[in-house]
């Protein structure tokens, strides 16, 4: 099934690759939602940060952010659809990302967190500085 969002085509498959990754990443180096999730529902489905922020929240809901969710909830701001989806992947991805970071050694483990800040850090500089139109691709 496929929704259109804000112009963006979002698919099942995409949601679900965003939570396996999401999990792949928090099994690994214990981040998902703010670092992942959120920026891939802005840059591969296409959500409003507000959107991403709510659907983020409502995949960690239990007992992570209650509030949270039913604040953006009463402004329309959560796609429990994609919540779901990307909630089944992450529980895969994150059981995939642990069993990953228990074989890696600790200089290993602090390189690759390291390297992937960095990448998605340039990423957001460079996505903001487009958005700007500061840069053009």
């Amino acid at each position: 099934m496929t929704e259109v969002i804000s112009g963006s085509v979002t698919s099942a498959p995409a949601l679900l690759l965003i939570g396996l990754f999401a999990g792949l990443m928090a099994g690994l180096f214990g981040v998902g939602g703010g670092l992942i999730i959120v920026p891939a529902l802005i840059y591969i489905a296409g959500f409003s940060a507000q959107k991403a922020t709510g659907t983020s929240l409502a995949v960690l809901l239990p007992p992570v952010g209650l509030a949270a969710v039913i604040e953006y909830y009463k402004n329309g701001n959560i796609d429990f659809r994609a919540a779901f989806l990307v909630a089944i992947a992450l529980f895969l991805g994150a059981w995939a990302g642990a069993y990953l970071a228990n074989s890696l050694d600790h200089v290993k483990m602090k390189l690759l967190f390291g390297g992937f800040v960095v990448l998605v850090g340039l990423y957001t500089i460079f996505e903001a500085l487009i958005e700007k139109g500061t840069i053009h691709r």
